[in-house]
């Protein structure tokens, strides 16, 4: 299921970007309830609860990580269907991630932004993402719904084995 590493790094005044982009044949409605509905999310990153809407906080369950943890994750804008921006601060650090979709002509776009306070673990979280948007990916609409965390790729095959393509991405930012 791996390919290509697909990230990118961009260099920003509060820090670094690092995008990630992927494309799907669906419409942006069918793209956004992937990425916003409580059944839909847990088939590739995990099941969430709460009263969801812009300046509150859910509680997500993050599938496909060790102990499958939760997390609290603050919405700071939800503009359906095109934008929606989190936030979580954890004994790992705070994350701030935002995902911009674009429809033309029955193909939607995703752009994955996650906001990097520092380049330092991009060899770690780059991979991660590829990861996980792989999963959105292998998930689609008539997927059935992954039950205990059980993956459809291995990270294995993503990390250690993209990390050296996300840590040359330091020196090559712009």
């Amino acid at each position: 299921m791996t390919g290509t590493p697909t990230g990118q790094l961009f260099r920003t005044v509060t820090g670094s970007d690092l995008v990630l982009v992927r494309t799907f044949r669906a419409p942006i409605e069918d793209v956004w309830a992937s990425v916003t509905e409580p059944d839909r999310t847990a088939r590739w990153f995990g099941r969430w609860e709460g009263d969801a809407g812009p300046g509150r906080t859910i509680r997500l369950q993050m599938a496909f990580e060790d102990g499958t943890p939760w997390t609290a994750l603050r919405i700071e804008a939800c503009e359906a269907p095109r934008h929606l921006a989190v936030s979580s601060a954890d004994e790992s650090g705070g994350w701030r991630i935002a995902l911009e979709l674009t429809e033309t002509a029955g193909t939607t776009e995703l752009r994955f932004t996650h906001h990097l306070d520092s380049e330092e673990h991009v060899g770690e979280i780059g991979p991660g993402w590829e990861y996980y948007l792989d999963l959105l990916v292998a998930a689609g609409p008539d997927a059935p719904v992954a039950v205990g965390p059980e993956p459809k790729a291995e990270f294995g095959d993503y990390y250690p084995a993209m990390k050296p393509y996300f840590e040359e991405l330091r020196s090559r930012a712009g």
